[in-house]
């Protein structure tokens, strides 16, 4: 059992700013054993959540990135099928029922990640993430709701193989579709937001420390009025406010102008149609509101 200051504190010395809700859900996902479903927009840092965690835990991170088409035999198992043609080539002449006990064992099994999860075998349980889940079709999704309910997998050539301890289990989803109920019961919530200007500037301080406070404060504001800013195709996440404010590291920067901002404008954007919708005269309006 983990305390709500011990999990706050975990987080502190990974460099990971918190906040109340996002502390109080790992929480109870901990404790009370249940996977934990964080949505957000892209960029937002859901997956930074279970790699974290992995760290602050010392434990190992077991990462499923879903797609459109993704099936059992790339998230669960897949047998190693060179092998066992080379097995049964090797047991020819034998009984078919011997050489299937012999084919058919766990030694040919390819683990993919949730079997990883489920044969985990240390210590410490393992955070599995179960990475923009969204993006899998319905067909998974069902899958799913098997394998949250008992965290086990059934292989018909073996049997049912269930997990000795659960594994940590994070979800995260950018709502490219809207997932279904059964998903939703089977797991505690949390959404997450962009950070406010407050958090985004701590962000900055811990993870790009050459950083001068004023310029920190001043890419966090800006960041703010960009997101807000109508008709983005792709609006940046909280990885592209810590690359830029590296970028201006290495340009030897101490203050943000608009002939920087627009020279570096590429760090934060990153399609055409992006950039050009933030002309000059945009980013002098966003400067004078953030130089305030």
């Amino acid at each position: 059992m983990y305390t709500f200051e011990q999990i706050d504190e975990m987080l502190r010395k990974e460099l990971y700013v918190s906040s109340t809700d996002i502390t109080t859900a790992i929480f109870l996902a901990l404790n009370m054993g249940k996977p934990l479903l964080v949505e957000g927009e892209a960029g937002c840092g859901k997956t930074e959540i279970a790699k974290v965690l992995s760290e602050a835990l010392r434990t190992d991170l077991i990462r499923l990135q879903c797609y459109e088409g993704l099936d059992v035999n790339t998230s669960v198992y897949e047998w190693d099928y060179l092998r066992q043609l080379l097995k049964i080539r090797i047991e020819e002449g034998k009984s078919e029922q011997d050489i299937e006990s012999k084919v058919y064992d766990e030694k040919y099994l390819l683990k993919r990640p949730l079997l990883q999860a489920v044969l985990h075998d240390s210590p410490k349980p393992p955070v599995l993430l179960i990475d923009e889940v969204d993006r899998a079709d319905e067909e998974f999704e069902g899958f799913l709701l098997e394998f949250l309910a008992e965290f086990q997998v059934t292989i018909p050539e073996i049997g049912t193989i269930k997990s000795k301890q659960r594994p940590i289990t994070i979800l995260t989803s950018n709502r490219t579709r809207e997932l279904g109920d059964g998903i939703r019961r089977r797991c505690l919530y949390l959404y997450i937001d962009y950070p406010t200007i407050e958090k985004e500037s701590a962000i900055l301080e811990l993870k790009v420390p050459a950083l001068k406070a004023k310029l920190a404060k001043e890419l966090a504001g800006f960041m703010h009025e960009i997101r807000n800013t109508e008709n983005l195709i792709k609006r940046p996440g909280v990885a592209e406010t810590l690359d830029w404010a590296q970028a201006l590291i290495l340009l030897n920067r101490d203050d943000l102008d608009a002939r920087t901002a627009e020279s570096t404008l590429s760090c934060i954007l990153k399609n055409r149609e992006d950039i050009e919708k933030i002309n000059t005269e945009e980013l002098e309006t966003i400067l004078a509101k953030v130089k305030k």
